[in-house]
């Protein structure tokens, strides 16, 4: 534990609002860092070099601090964290006057100390944490440093997780870390075993533990989103999006997780703009397609698209293809939906299977066309 300004300061603070009388705070190396009288701060105290030199606590009286520099009547005392020495504490008075306080003053300096070194170490453990994740779900460890680093976190890596992407709307971005802390500790409750990482400043990723895929149940899984969501709302905490990938099996393919959220996330803004909560097994398919975007494969596929696209200036067609698809292919269904008479649906889809040259009545036709559809929403 190093003992700095900052909680010199405090040591300073607390105890001389308790006792009243001037407090002094040297580092391991006698310097003044914390003291009731500014003007000191920086200087050498020879008091705390003597009382390092011994080991032990000092009384200087005003005899004494005549041969001494920079040092007033009072006691020196050496403060430990750990039995290391971290520093000294001063209290400036007349000895006889101030011996009744000293222990008090020491054991209150060490106390803020054991407590600051408490908090450093477990944010600490939190960014080590928090390292290990954002590592696991970038896959950038081997296997071995996996385990390794997995060990020394106390992570069981045999335990299946899913990957939960929390993104806060860019208008709503919190505008401190400590914004986004909030919602991290209502996520770290340990009887859940999630394992958190904020990965920027607008995202959240939950490795949450999961039943194996034999007994994968989604309806559930999709109501301890619902749970969640209803927990952020009673913190008053809302403008995020919320997505929820596939589960893995191994240690090795949480990143496939992480990426599988990070796709339905992408593609769940895109065909449900009035959503919040975005699930793999509703969007199942788009996600699945959509690397083909990037692929000549996926060009070849848009084609018929792109055609209709161009030729039905109104958009009349592709409301009448989207409805069919909506109707799972059933004309009955989706000339109700559109309420419009058979042979004008006939007259439409036919229109379409001009343009495109792919026909809406046999299986094949309208499969490539419900893919072209989905592949070129992406684009």
């Amino acid at each position: 534990m190093i003992l700095d300004h900052q909680l010199a300061q405090q040591i300073v603070d607390r105890t001389m609002a308790i006792i009243g009388y001037n407090i002094n705070v040297m580092n391991h190396a006698g310097i003044i860092i914390g003291s009731g009288e500014k003007d000191r701060l920086g200087q050498i105290h020879d008091g705390a070099i003597l009382a390092l030199k011994h080991g032990d606590s000092i009384e200087l009286n005003q005899q004494s601090c005549a041969s001494l520099k920079g040092v007033k009547p009072g006691i020196n005392m050496i403060l430990r964290s750990n039995l290391q020495v971290v520093g000294i504490v001063g209290i400036t008075g007349n000895p006889d006057e101030i011996r009744d306080f000293a222990n008090l003053v020491k054991m209150t300096a060490e106390m803020i100390i054991d407590q600051a070194a408490l908090v450093e170490q477990l944010q600490w453990d939190r960014r080590h944490r928090e390292e290990f994740i954002s590592a696991w779900i970038l896959n950038t460890l081997s296997k071995e440093e996996l385990a390794d680093w997995a060990a020394r976190l106390s992570i069981d890596l045999s335990k299946p997780r899913v990957a939960v992407i929390i993104e806060f709307k860019q208008q709503n971005t919190p505008k401190s870390l400590q914004s986004i802390r909030k919602v991290v500790d209502l996520l770290e409750y340990p009887e859940r075993d999630n394992l958190v990482a904020v990965v920027s400043m607008n995202e959240i990723v939950v490795l949450k533990p999961c039943t194996s895929l034999s007994k994968w149940d989604s309806e559930q899984e999709s109501e301890r989103i619902n749970a969640l969501l209803d927990r952020l709302d009673e913190h008053h905490i809302t403008g995020f999006n919320i997505a929820l990938g596939q589960p893995f099996q191994n240690a090795s393919q949480v990143h496939l997780s992480y990426q599988s959220a990070k796709q339905v996330l992408q593609i769940g803004k895109q065909h449900l703009p009035n959503q919040n909560k975005f699930l793999y097994e509703e969007l199942r398919l788009p996600v699945l397609l959509s690397p083909l975007n990037d692929f000549w494969q996926g060009e070849q596929l848009c084609e018929p698209m792109a055609t209709l696209r161009s030729q039905d200036k109104s958009g009349q067609l592709l409301k009448t293809l989207e409805a069919l698809f909506h109707a799972n292919g059933n004309a009955n269904e989706c000339a109700k939906s559109l309420y419009i008479h058979r042979n004008t649906l006939r007259y439409r889809l036919d229109k379409i299977t001009q343009i495109t040259g792919l026909t809406t009545t046999d299986f094949m036709g309208l499969a490539e066309l419900y893919i072209a559809y989905q592949i070129s929403k992406l684009r």
